[in-house]
């Protein structure tokens, strides 16, 4: 008999199925009433406000500061720079009355509600804000000495999906967005890398994401952007998610939004400027990377909750005592601090069953479990679940050494993940130098790997393999994983030292 599971299907059965599953156990996310959009819950909204807090840091530490932009956009702004508005074109809402009037019908006797006073110029809900941030970063400098500008922005963002997935793709979603205008080309393109190594190191240490970080062809790149740096995720069934992108907009958006000040030569001169972002999709991949057939299983340092106390209370006599001593034991935890906060502790007393209760926190992916009865008081011992492993897996520990340990052991969950995340990627990237061994990784629809190969293919040729076999240069590497000895591209066979990593992705 094969071993029964909390999330039906399991990932070999059915993975997007899976993943949609252990969304609604861990009680994260739901559909809403408008297609494409969802609600996200109180246990998946504190995983974003986890994320957010600890990015919000990463950017006041290199020098960014808060701001908040419209939400609607005049599509004169977006008309102004033809190539960004062409790449957001058919993913734009757009707002074009300013009131509804009531008309009642005669027939139905119900009363519809019919849009009225038509805009003098539509609106379109904020695809990205480059070219709206553009035009205040235009207000806001005449000289040299008002650059660099570095702000970001925490909002909504809207692209009208056509193939909703929670989390991974939805209509509206949440995000950050990060713009800056410099004095110099030297200094966006520094700003665009930093942007995209503080991307790399927030998911790699806080959500256990080992991603691949690297620049986008010029066919992947970003609409109006000279280069885009992207880091990539590889989740269990293999493909890709693009978790993070950091673009140099060289003067592109400046030439169009008027973005100039006196130099210190007192030329008039353009600024430089960059973009760079993350949204919840995240989380999706978050979900994807490290969870199993028994729910989420969530990185110590994102975990709403890190440790929950389940009191076990077979017995009327002892079930105060039980309870008092679970709340002491969680007051004298969360006195304790892991990187630099105090521990989330949570002593769950609802009135429900003892497995009830466990499998809730399994599904939730809580990274620790403690259960305390009369027998531990009477020992001074708590029985001790971690969510990187089997679920049924408990060992009995002493309170004392619990006390002294409870940071060291989030800490090695959040290693454990870590790893398992980065020896899952490397197994399944290999090298391939023949378009053949391309054809054959790819031609099946099961789970393929991500193949390092020779590459100095056109834009179109890149773009005509892409749709024939429904895969993608995710980035050229950077590092060793993105250079090797000469060899023969495998399309057009023409020597090169450049490596790119294509794969299927979300």
């Amino acid at each position: 008999m094969s071993q029964q599971t909390a999330i039906t299907p399991t990932r070999a059965q059915d993975f997007p199925e899976w993943y949609q599953q252990v969304i609604k156990a861990a009680d994260m996310a739901e559909n809403s009433e408008v297609r494409g959009c969802m609600v996200i819950k109180p246990w998946g909204y504190a995983i974003w406000e986890l994320i957010q807090k600890d990015l919000d840091q990463r950017f006041k530490d290199t020098g960014h500061t808060n701001a908040y932009f419209p939400l609607l956009i005049p599509i004169s702004y977006l008309e102004k720079e033809a190539e960004h508005a062409e790449g957001f074109a058919t993913e734009c809402a757009v707002v074009t009355h300013h009131r509804l009037e009531a008309q009642k019908d005669e027939a139905t006797g119900k009363t519809r509600m019919i849009p009225t006073g038509e805009l003098t110029e539509p609106f379109v809900i904020r695809p990205t804000s480059e070219t709206v941030i553009g035009a205040a970063f235009a207000r806001w400098t005449s000289s040299y000495r008002d650059l660099p500008l570095k702000v970001n922005q925490w909002c909504n963002v809207m692209r009208w999906e056509m193939r909703p997935r929670i989390f991974l793709r939805t209509a509206e979603f949440l995000w950050q967005e990060g713009h800056t205008a410099h004095e110099t080309r030297e200094e966006a393109i520094e700003e665009t890398l930093t942007m995209h190594k503080v991307y790399e190191e927030f998911q790699r240490d806080v959500l256990a994401i080992p991603t691949i970080p690297g620049e986008k062809t010029e066919a992947e790149r970003f609409p109006g952007a000279e280069q885009t740096y992207t880091v990539e995720a590889m989740v269990q069934d293999r493909k890709a998610i693009q978790a993070g992108t950091s673009h140099f907009l060289g003067q592109n958006f400046s030439k169009s939004q008027n973005i100039c000040f006196a130099g210190r030569d007192n030329t008039q001169q353009l600024a430089w400027t960059s973009s760079w972002g993350v949204s919840t999709r995240m989380i999706g991949a978050l979900i994807m990377m490290h969870s199993d057939d028994d729910g989420l299983v969530c990185p110590p340092r994102v975990a709403p909750q890190q440790i929950v106390i389940i009191p076990v209370t077979p017995k009327e006599e002892s079930r105060q005592a039980v309870l008092d001593h679970c709340e002491e034991l969680a007051r004298t935890l969360r006195a304790k601090t892991f990187h630099g906060q105090p521990l989330r502790v949570l002593v769950d007393k609802r009135d429900l069953g003892g497995g009830a209760k466990k499998w809730e926190w399994v599904k939730k992916g809580v990274p620790v479990r403690l259960e305390i009865g009369p027998r531990d008081l009477e020992k001074g011992s708590v029985c001790l679940q971690r969510r990187d492993r089997p679920a049924n897996e408990k060992s009995f520990v002493p309170e004392t050494e619990l006390l002294d340990t409870a940071a060291d052991i989030l800490q090695s969950i959040q290693d454990t993940l870590l790893q398992r995340a980065i020896a899952f990627r490397d197994s399944h990237i290999r090298p391939a130098s023949t378009l053949r061994e391309l054809e054959e990784n790819f031609s099946g629809e099961g789970d393929a790997d991500w193949l390092q190969v020779p590459w100095d293919g056109s834009p179109e040729e890149e773009e005509e393999l892409a749709k024939r076999l429904r895969i993608s240069i995710r980035c050229i590497p950077l590092g060793e994983l993105g250079r090797g000895e000469p060899a023969p591209c495998i399309l057009t066979g023409r020597m090169t030292k450049r490596r790119v990593l294509w794969a299927r992705s979300y």
